[in-house]
């Protein structure tokens, strides 16, 4: 994907701008869903998907991966917009140019979860899970209960 310009922000797919410090803050210190998060497993996760970075004036304000057979199917997930860009339609560019980009790499599923997002993922044309029944999972999370809503 080449890189994309909005009223000042820049969207890369670059791997190697990802600022993996900030990032992991992002996600163990502001998130709920990956609170408490190692800086390693971060690391890790980043390095095995394709992560997307919103950047003003060289400083990342937003981040968001992909997991992908790199054919059928992707999950987005660990989708942040910095707390002082929030409002200004970040999180909505960041979704629709990640599900352009892999769309245009033939990919036709995507998937993600989200407690308190779903107008803005709405917007971007995801809808509730149908057939959620057929899913099944393990979970060994520790923070599961919170990120489900139970404590």
């Amino acid at each position: 994907m080449e890189d994309l310009v909005q009223d000042g922000y820049v969207l890369t797919a670059d791997p190697k701008r990802v600022d993996f410090g900030r990032v992991h803050r992002w996600l163990a210190q502001e998130s709920y869903w990956a609170a408490g998060r190692s800086y390693d497993l971060v690391a890790r996760s980043i390095d095995g998907s394709l992560p997307y970075s919103v950047f003003i004036d060289g400083e990342q304000v937003g981040f968001a991966r992909a997991v992908t057979d790199g054919a059928t199917f992707a999950w987005i997930c660990d989708v942040f917009i910095d707390g002082a860009h929030r409002g200004r339609g970040l999180g909505r560019w960041l979704i629709d140019s990640i599900v352009a980009d892999l769309s245009g790499r033939g990919i036709q599923r995507f998937l993600l979860a989200t407690k308190d997002a779903r107008e803005v993922y709405r917007r971007s044309g995801f809808s509730e899970l149908e057939g959620a029944h057929r899913f099944m999972e393990i979970d060994r999370r520790p923070n599961r209960d919170a990120i489900l809503g139970r404590s």
